[in-house]
């Protein structure tokens, strides 16, 4: 019994999904190592019991925020078969994503300008564990940021309609995870002690 082109479309789908599901597993494990060896150092004798987040990493958490909000507009927009309302939120996405990264680096600078340290001898564990995992997250959003220029320029290839909307339902949803991930990473640092 031969497959139907929608039947193979429907399983190269499930694929592509699955994969990227076990990808999310593992970079999970992966923040779950970070800030299982985080708590574990942090009765260190050295560690900073008086760190504060720096205000850029609270802004950059509302950009990622509103990025994950365009990019689910962008994905209704397509269904609904509204090309040019789902570019406008796919460049706003991306416009977000570039600003979260900036917020990220001033972040950086706002920790340095306190005196903290990430690396040498004038730095400090609790720094250089945040610096560990903002900069792993920042590799993962990287991933995610070229995958939405991906998705862009298919979507100006006019590769999208409401019929076909696997590449921005993966891209998405990895989006999605990012900024889930970040959230989570947030409130952790921002409230453990």
């Amino acid at each position: 019994m031969e497959m139907t082109v929608q039947e193979h479309e429907n399983r190269k789908a499930q694929s592509y999904k699955l994969l990227l599901w076990f990808a999310m597993i593992s970079m999970v494990m992966m923040f779950a190592g970070l800030t299982s060896a985080y708590v574990v150092s942090s009765s260190r004798k050295d560690w900073l019991k008086d760190f504060e987040m720096p205000v850029a990493f609270i802004i950059s958490t509302l950009v990622i925020i509103l990025s994950s909000i365009t990019f689910h507009l962008a994905g209704k927009s397509i269904k609904a078969n509204n090309r040019s309302v789902t570019t406008i939120w796919l460049l706003s996405t991306l416009g977000l994503g570039i600003l979260f990264v900036v917020f990220q680096f001033l972040g950086f600078n706002q920790i340095i300008q306190n005196g903290y340290f990430f690396t040498g001898s004038e730095s400090n564990v609790t720094t250089s564990f945040l610096y560990i995992v903002v900069i792993l997250h920042l590799a993962h959003l990287f991933g995610g940021l070229i995958a939405l220029l991906i998705i862009i320029y298919n979507h100006f290839k006019q590769k999208y309609n409401s019929t076909q909307t696997l590449g921005i339902e993966l891209g998405a949803l990895f989006w999605h995870f990012l900024d889930i991930l970040w959230i989570l990473l947030f409130l952790f640092f921002y409230f453990y002690e």
